[in-house]
């Protein structure tokens, strides 16, 4: 039986964090240097390192940790990246959330939830641009429980369409849930649970959520417990940068991903790292009351690559394209592309309307645009989702990665896909760019791999789909 959120734990040591923080200020440059050399052998940090190199303030040592973040995540991922695309399903919501636009309190927002058949053509539409991965979004509502959104999980998987095929990966970001609620979303099938803190430090927490059940700091703090225990093998954390201390932020996130590794054996799945972006009726959210200006963003993404150089670092839409290019290789390996951000968006053809959004859009592009500019940086765009379907999750896809694992079926089965896209969906430039980025990737694979990968490509130019490794 789930305790009760005053029996759970405040694993969050604030003292300890803050200790750790003002012990690692302006840290001396040898200190700096022989913790990016540790980082190079891919093994993690510990939460003193990594405020270390949060504070390394000198432009010459954040060019050497910059330097570092890009030869990690090189050897880890390649020139990999996982795109997707968030689905709101309702704005609908009870929390009193200062920073939201779905707060219960903005009377001015069109609350919106969508039925199965409008969830249908959301999704048909989402397919007709090509994507095949999804992460569906809910505001928490008394009115929707676990059963409900299991249904609406299945509607997006049963929605195939004639012309450009199916969702293969259904991800979700909702309220916390009861045991046997996770347990219901996992047999509809998810992947990946993510659900954000929004911030680690409890007074804020805590003025910043009024009323609903999220104000409840340990109830959301423990969520990640209750969706591993359900069987829910992957998971997502987050914080909303910009309402308290980033550093703390940081670390928090750390010792969060170490409570579950202590409890489950393994840590998050991905972490995102989200700023505030203005939102209807959310004075903070305008005024953040501690901002993070892009060049410690970027450093901030570094060291999380530096931190857990497995962990997939998940960057959004709320960045605009300029940062989000920077960004790419210090270490994000998932990005969202065309993306909207209220129920409805992606079959209304009035796409940019603030009065029913969570929060403003800083790159609108489409997700072919997105496509061509990152295969331009020699990126390879990937929707693969075989890990899923072959039981390579949780404790047992972190021991595979750390033995080169995705560089050997990741990076094929990225090609693939790209080839499906390439085929069905792409613009002209757009596909010229991506078969002359494919032919030169697979040059470079060992001639055994090599033959094999051309032959599959050569199957889905055919007309077969969905082939992985």
């Amino acid at each position: 039986m789930t305790l009760g959120s005053k029996e759970l734990k405040n694993f969050i040591d604030e003292q300890a964090i803050a200790q750790t923080i003002e012990a690692t200020n302006n840290p001396a440059p040898s200190k700096v240097r022989e913790i990016l050399a540790k980082s190079r052998e891919a093994k993690g940090l510990t939460i003193e390192e990594t405020s270390v190199l949060l504070q390394a303030d000198d432009p010459e040592l954040r060019a050497e940790l910059f330097s570092t973040a890009r030869e990690v995540k090189k050897a880890i991922y390649g020139n990999r990246l996982v795109l997707f695309a968030p689905l709101y399903i309702t704005n609908e919501c009870g929390n009193r959330c200062a920073y939201c636009g779905f707060n219960v309190e903005n009377k001015d927002l069109e609350r919106r939830t969508l039925t199965d058949e409008e969830i249908r053509r959301e999704v048909y539409a989402l397919e007709d641009m090509g994507h095949k991965r999804l992460l569906l979004v809910y505001g928490e509502h008394p009115r929707f429980g676990a059963d409900w959104m299991a249904d609406t999980i299945r509607v997006v998987y049963d929605t195939v369409s004639e012309k450009s095929g199916e969702i293969r990966r259904v991800n979700i970001n909702c309220a916390p849930q009861e045991v046997e609620g996770f347990r219901k979303l996992h047999e509809a099938g998810i992947g990946t649970y993510q659900c954000f803190q929004e911030t680690y430090h409890r007074a804020t927490y805590e003025s910043l959520h009024k009323g609903g059940r999220k104000k409840d700091f340990l109830w959301r703090l423990h969520a990640m417990h209750r969706a591993m225990e359900a069987g829910i093998d992957d998971v997502g954390m987050g914080a909303l940068f910009g309402l308290y201390d980033y550093r703390f932020e940081v670390l928090g996130l750390l010792a969060h991903a170490a409570e579950l590794e202590k409890h489950f054996g393994v840590g998050p799945h991905t972490l995102s790292f989200p700023r505030l972006e203005p939102a209807q009726n959310a004075e903070i959210a305008y005024h953040p009351p501690c901002p993070i200006p892009n060049e410690r963003f970027k450093q901030m993404v570094a060291v999380l690559r530096l931190a857990v150089p497995y962990t997939g670092l998940i960057l959004s839409t709320r960045e605009e394209p300029t940062l989000r290019r920077s960004l790419l290789d210090l270490g994000v390996s998932q990005l969202s592309a065309g993306s909207r951000t209220y129920p409805g968006a992606y079959s209304d053809p009035a796409y940019d309307r603030p009065e029913v959004q969570q929060f403003c859009v800083g790159d609108n592009r489409s997700l072919d645009e997105v496509i061509r500019e990152v295969v331009g940086q020699g990126w390879i765009p990937s929707w693969c989702t075989a890990c899923y379907r072959l039981g390579r999750t949780g404790e047992h896809f972190m021991e595979l990665a750390k033995k080169g694992f995705i560089q050997e079926f990741c990076k094929p089965n990225a090609l693939l896909t790209f080839k499906e896209y390439l085929q069905d969906y792409a613009t002209a430039p757009t596909r010229a760019a991506g078969d002359a980025l494919v032919e030169r990737e697979v040059e470079d694979f060992p001639e055994a791999r090599r033959d094999l990968i051309a032959s599959r490509l050569q199957r889905i130019a055919q007309g077969e789909r969905d082939l992985y490794i």
